[in-house]
């Protein structure tokens, strides 16, 4: 028996030992993925589009699976810190555009681009509908080479395809300054839904881009 209790004890400080290794190993995966998730949530991307009203565009992309934030603004003009007052004259150059943050792994370029030429008419110069001026015009803003080449594809992939009777206006512009728009014009169509305008023009694009895209609805 006298040579039992140190062996008892041997076998107890060994399994402290190896439920210490253990548990070290579990901190390390916890924090391994820590990392991971850390990592996923870095591979966000931004794309921005302009295609009419941003009102428009807003409201239809909020929807996707795998945007997670749409932030409407102005790009592409000369003038530095522009107002929707400037940028409604035609004359500072900018577009209206959405900045659109996605998760690549849920939603890719081209899937943003296709809801794109699907939810307004790329082949009207300066114009979407009733409004009218190139602050309303089509145009992708590219932010690296692979996403101008991209959007450059469907097109002429669209063009050749005879999809539209009309000849593709859209516009690729590298992205430069986005000027976030005053923030009455953030979530508009959310919280101004009985607007006429909303009523009229926003809400019916809204509706058929949920019938035509029912599956990538959030």
């Amino acid at each position: 028996m006298k040579y039992n209790v140190p062996l008892i004890v041997l076998l107890f400080v060994g399994y402290l030992s190896n439920a210490q290794v253990v548990k070290n190993k579990v901190k390390k995966m916890n924090q391994e993925n820590v990392k991971v998730e850390n990592t996923a949530v870095s591979t966000n991307k931004v794309a921005t589009l302009a295609a009419g009203c941003f009102w428009c565009v807003e409201a239809v992309f909020q929807k996707l699976k795998g945007v997670e934030k749409v932030e409407s603004g102005y790009m592409g003009g000369t003038l530095k810190n522009p107002t929707y007052k400037d940028v409604c004259t035609g004359q500072t150059g900018h577009a209206e555009v959405c900045q659109i943050t996605y998760n690549p792994n849920i939603i890719s370029f081209e899937e943003l681009l296709e809801v794109f030429w699907k939810t307004h008419d790329p082949t009207t110069l300066n114009r979407q509908g009733g409004d009218i001026g190139t602050q309303y015009r089509s145009a992708v803003f590219y932010h690296d080479a692979t996403q101008k080449q991209i959007a450059e594809n469907i097109k002429n992939d669209l063009s050749q395809s005879g999809a539209y009777d009309a000849p593709i206006v859209t516009t690729f512009e590298p992205a430069s300054v986005f000027y976030k728009a005053e923030d009455y014009h953030q979530d508009y169509f959310n919280l101004n839904g009985h607007n006429p305008y909303c009523q009229m023009v926003v809400k019916p694009k809204v509706e058929k881009f949920k019938k035509v895209f029912s599956d990538r609805i959030k």
